[in-house]
């Protein structure tokens, strides 16, 4: 699982870039394992997002600059992975309006 610590600048589409284009020698859950991997990395963000939110609320947040780039990350990534699941549902839908 990937974290913000060890991703050293890379944006969530690099991840995603690296994960699919790295060769694996399992057969079938290589995409099941990029795909739970690409979602936790997700969840971490949002995580990170809403811990920032609160801080903002409360007037803990000791770097503004920080906690507005890990918010606009955790967004950027969500609606990047909201777009990958419309993209395969029409694919699967597509696929099952294909007739024999």
């Amino acid at each position: 699982m990937h974290n913000i610590s060890n991703v050293s600048g890379l944006s969530t589409a690099d991840l995603f870039k690296k994960n699919i284009t790295t060769p694996s020698t399992q057969n079938g859950n290589d995409f099941a394992q990029h795909l739970q991997s690409a979602l936790n990395e997700v969840n971490t963000m949002q995580q990170e997002s809403e811990k920032n939110i609160a801080d903002l609320a409360t007037g803990e947040v000791k770097d503004l600059h920080q906690a507005a780039l890990a918010i606009t990350k955790a967004e950027t990534s969500m609606k990047l992975m909201l777009e990958i699941r419309n993209k395969a549902l029409n694919a699967y839908k597509e696929i099952g309006r294909t007739q024999i």
